[in-house]
């Protein structure tokens, strides 16, 4: 029996902005830039990159680069992208450690 690789994509309830948030909250948890935008581009392959990039106007190509986790986007193109998943960035204390 053949395997595929897992593309959580495939399972993310992208009509809950609950879901997205959630799970972007977890990524942004992390504190790892690489897993954050891998995060973010796997929202956005759910939702359609095309559809994505045009509401973000911004370049397909350079979308998947952006998110790619190699490359280090700007914060700008980050604001946009999350404004076209239909999620913002809110800032709360960290909890004690």
């Amino acid at each position: 029996m053949a395997t595929r690789v897992f593309d959580a994509a495939e399972f993310l309830d992208i009509d809950s902005p609950e879901a997205v948030a959630e799970y972007l909250t977890a990524a942004l948890e992390s504190e790892d830039a690489a897993h954050i935008a891998k995060t973010i581009s796997t929202v956005a392959r759910a939702k359609g990159m095309g559809a994505v990039a045009e509401s973000a106007g911004v370049d397909r190509a350079n979308l998947y680069r952006a998110l790619s986790g190699d490359a280090k986007p700007e914060f700008e193109t980050i604001r946009k992208v999350l404004g076209a998943l239909g999620v913002q960035l809110i800032a709360k204390p960290r909890a004690a450690a």
